[in-house]
C-alpha cells in the first residue's frame, strides 16, 4: 500500500502545553483525509507541522517516504488553502493561478499551458480574465484550488476552507470539492470543526480531542460504531444517558429506565442513543427489542422528518427522537402516550 503521508508518534509542544500528543497515522495516496474536532483540539497544530510552519517536538513525518525534519515550508511537496483563500484582488484568475510557478520560474509557455489545463480541470474556462472580485464564492473556492494545484503538489491541504460560506454554496462545495478530488486524484487533507464536511466528503476521518486521536475510521463506521463516548457525542445526533447500574445483562440508567444489553464485559457509565435508532410503536413480535414508555412533548417538522421532543416515564429528561415522513405519524400530538421501541445493538454502552 503507498502512503503519501506517515506520522510517527509526533508531538508538539508549547512551553509545558501538548497541543499535539503521540499522534501516529498514515495518508493513502489520492485519498480524501479529514481531520475532524472542536476548537483547541490540536488538528490545525498537526495541519501546521505537515506544512513546515511548525517544527514537531518529537516523533517523524515522512513525504514519499522522505523525513520532513528541518525541510522549510517552500521545500515540501505541499500547498495549502486557507479559510481565508489569501487570493491577490488587483490580480485576475489567470494571474492569480500563475503567480506561484512565475515564482518558481517556470518558463512562460509551460505556465500558460498548465495554467489552462488546471483551469479547465475546475470547471473554470472562459473566466480567465476576470477579476475574483467578480466572481462567486465557490469560484474564488476553486480558483485558490488551482492555484495551490497548478504547482502540482502531493498532498494539498486544507483549513476549514468553507468556514466563511454561507449554508447553501457551503452544501454546495461539499459535493464540489469531493468530485474535484476524486477528478484530480491529489491527496486531499482536509481540516474542519464541522462533522457534516468531514463525513460527506472524506474517504477517512480521524475524531481528535486534547491532542490525540479518539477513533480513524470510515465515515460510516465513525457514526454507526463510535469507538468512545466522545466520538459518540461529537459526531452527529445523539441522546446520552447516564448508566446508575449493569446486573446480569440488563442496565438501569439514572432517570430510571431497564435495558437489557447482553454481552458487556464493562461497567457502562454511559448510553448513546441515535435519534433515528427509536421505533415507534414497534411490532409486538420484534425480537432484540427494548420497549419504553415516554409522552410526547414537543413535535419538530424540518421538511425531510420529523424530530419528537419526548420525556421518559415521570421524569424530566428530554429524548430526541427522529422519525422518517410517513401518514402514521401524522396525528400525533404533544400530550400524547407513545410506546418506543430500540434495538439492542443500538444502545451504545462506553465506560466513561
Amino acid at each position: 500500500m503507498s502512503y503519501v503521508l506517515e506520522i510517527k508518534n509526533v508531538t508538539k509542544r508549547f512551553g509545558d502545553f501538548t497541543a499535539v500528543d503521540s499522534v501516529s497515522f498514515n495518508v493513502e495516496d489520492g485519498g480524501f483525509f479529514s481531520i475532524l474536532g472542536g476548537s483547541g483540539c490540536g488538528k490545525t497544530t498537526l495541519l501546521r507541522m505537515i506544512a513546515g510552519f511548525e517544527q514537531e517536538t518529537e516523533g517523524e513525518l515522512l513525504i514519499r517516504g522522505e523525513s520532513m525534519k528541518g525541510i522549510p515550508p517552500e521545500r515540501r511537496p505541499v500547498n495549502i488553502v486557507f479559510q481565508n483563500l489569501a487570493l491577490f484582488p488587483m490580480m485576475n484568475v489567470e494571474k492569480n493561478v500563475a503567480f506561484g510557478l512565475q515564482r518558481q520560474k517556470v518558463p512562460k509557455q509551460e505556465v500558460q499551458s498548465r495554467v489552462t489545463e488546471m483551469l479547465e480541470r475546475v470547471g473554470l474556462v472562459g473566466f480567465e480574465k476576470k477579476q475574483v472580485t467578480e466572481l462567486s464564492g465557490g469560484q474564488r473556492q476553486r480558483v485558490a484550488i488551482a492555484r495551490s494545484l497548478v504547482l502540482r503538489p502531493s498532498i494539498l491541504l486544507l483549513d476549514e476552507p468553507l468556514g466563511a460560506l454561507d449554508r447553501k454554496l457551503r452544501e454546495h462545495m461539499k459535493i464540489e470539492l469531493k468530485l474535484l478530488q476524486k477528478e484530480i486524484g491529489t491527496t486531499f487533507i482536509y481540516i474542519t470543526h464541522d462533522q457534516s464536511e468531514a463525513l460527506v466528503m472524506s474517504d477517512t476521518v480521524a475524531v481528535m480531542n486534547q491532542g490525540h486521536f479518539e477513533q480513524l475510521d470510515t465515515p460510516k463506521n465513525l457514526y454507526k460504531n463510535p469507538a468512545t463516548s466522545f466520538v459518540a457525542g461529537f459526531v452527529g445526533e445523539s441522546n446520552e444517558f447516564d448508566v446508575a447500574g449493569y446486573t446480569n445483562g440488563e442496565l438501569v440508567t439514572a432517570n430510571g429506565c431497564r435495558l437489557v444489553k447482553p454481552g458487556l464485559d464493562f461497567e457502562p457509565k454511559k448510553l448513546f442513543v441515535r435519534p433515528e435508532a427509536f421505533i415507534l410503536n414497534p411490532a409486538e413480535d420484534l425480537s432484540d427489542i427494548e420497549r419504553i414508555d415516554m409522552t410526547v412533548r414537543t413535535i419538530l417538522f424540518d421538511g425531510s422528518n420529523t424530530k419528537i421532543s419526548a420525556v421518559i416515564g415521570q421524569s424530566n429528561d428530554e429524548v430526541l427522537i427522529s422519525l422518517p415522513q410517513n401518514a402514521q405519524f401524522e396525528d400525533l400530538k404533544e400530550g400524547d402516550a407513545i410506546k418506543v421501541g430500540i434495538h439492542h445493538d443500538d444502545l451504545k454502552c462506553y465506560r466513561d
